[in-house]
């Protein structure tokens, strides 16, 4: 509770930017500007990262996705800490519900990476070899933290319901669960596990990455040595059994 407190998480908009819906999670108001309920901060968040850690030790990804310049950063490290697909610049509409179009999109550029590796772009004609980085660039851009998503995520962690709207309409046409930092301007009744906070402050917003991040690699690693034992078992039944003379 006092990190949530120090990290700002508890300030909401003022009280003339807020939708009703938030009107739950909201304790009160203090100088114009709404005060969040840290207690139920808590419980959601605790809900969240339970889900995050057993999508992720069944071996699915979770999409991370904020695009306001405050948590681009945060979302592109922790995403990347536990590796897990992340969209930090722009969402590009169908990113999830035109997937295979997109997946192509990601795989020309890891194409385009192969070549500039090897050296081929050196060998041909110099306004083409140009016009091939330009490209290259604008994927990075767009497509880089998707390099590794080759199917469709088991759920998106938002950071700004409101801004990443396009986001969460595809999820909830596609009925992928959604974790999202909601602040009082947000409707919650549009995400699966709501975590009411301020979703502007640089701390507030890496606190609770940070939690979702832990949770996911958890996960991750709990499936890994899952796998490792289930191999070692294997191993062991396979065996030849060695002779005794």
């Amino acid at each position: 509770m006092r990190d949530l407190l120090e990290a700002g998480v508890h300030f909401g908009h003022q009280t003339g930017r807020w939708n009703p819906k938030m009107a739950p999670f909201i304790y009160g108001a203090r100088n114009g500007v709404h005060i969040l309920d840290l207690a139920q901060t808590v419980t959601r968040l605790e809900d969240a990262t339970e889900f995050a850690r057993e999508l992720s030790g069944s071996g699915q990804q979770i999409l991370f996705v904020g695009t306001k310049r405050q948590a681009q950063d945060v979302i592109r490290n922790e995403a990347d800490r536990a590796n897990m697909p992340y969209v930090v610049t722009r969402w590009l509409g169908g990113t999830l519900t035109n997937f295979q179009t997109i997946r192509l999109r990601v795989d020309y550029m890891i194409e385009l990476e192969r070549r500039e590796e090897a050296g081929q772009l050196e060998l041909l004609p110099k306004k083409e070899a140009l016009k091939l980085r330009d490209k290259l660039t604008r994927l990075h851009r767009y497509l880089r933290g998707l390099r590794d998503m080759t199917s469709l995520p088991g759920a998106l962690f938002v950071v700004d319901v409101p801004r990443e709207h396009i986001a969460v309409a595809e999820a909830r046409r596609l009925n992928i669960p959604i974790i999202a930092v909601c602040d009082t301007n947000s409707d919650p009744n549009l995400v699966d596990f709501p975590i009411p906070s301020n979703d502007d402050a640089i701390r507030a917003v890496r606190l609770l990455t940070a939690q979702i991040a832990d949770a996911a690699q958890e996960g991750g690693m709990m499936m890994q040595s899952a796998v490792e034992a289930e191999d070692s078992y294997e191993a062991a039944e396979t065996a030849e059994p060695v002779a005794v003379d």
